[in-house]
């Protein structure tokens, strides 16, 4: 096993060392000053049930990043295996919803059809983390699919999916 000290002059082998670890893949999107806004995110995580809480983490180097941190409201929506499209669209830019079926939330959050669940979530509160910012999320309401359908992941820089043992 290769050690190493994290430092900013080893970037590469700590990226490399944290893709070991396979993540969901969400899209966090947000009715902003902006207009509505969509980011890819595997930062989504469960924090508490009672309340029950969310969070994900915002790059503070993105351009989105400051009317994410700003938001009064957000929906992160788990995206499935067969949704790479989603993921790639929203990882490049973020004010086109066009190619996607959408509708205003509960919360005012554009919200996307076909997604494995999606998490309506009033900002309850933004803490910066380094190059970051943690965003906590209370969820006002959910939604899941009725089928089951595979999760999309994120593991060593690539999308994949699940595959459970026999």
């Amino acid at each position: 096993m290769k050690s190493f000290t994290p430092d900013p002059t080893r970037s590469t082998d700590l990226r490399r060392a944290l893709g070991q670890f396979g993540t969901g893949v969400a899209l966090i999107t947000a009715q902003t000053g902006e207009g509505p806004l969509g980011m890819t995110a595997n930062s989504f995580s469960s924090v508490s049930l009672d309340p029950p809480l969310v969070l994900w983490s915002a790059a503070r180097s993105s351009k989105r990043h400051d009317a994410f941190a700003a938001a009064s409201a957000f929906c992160i929506h788990v995206l499935s295996a067969d949704q790479i499209d989603v993921a790639n669209h929203f990882a490049a830019q973020g004010h086109d919803f066009s190619p996607y079926a959408v509708e205003e939330g509960p919360n005012g959050a554009p919200t996307l059809h076909g997604c494995l669940a999606t998490f309506h979530c009033d900002t309850y509160a933004v803490h910066r983390a380094g190059d970051h910012s943690i965003i906590l999320g209370q969820i006002t309401a959910a939604a899941t699919q009725p089928e089951e359908r595979d999760g999309l992941l994120f593991k060593r820089g690539r999308f994949g999916r699940f595959t459970p043992d026999p």
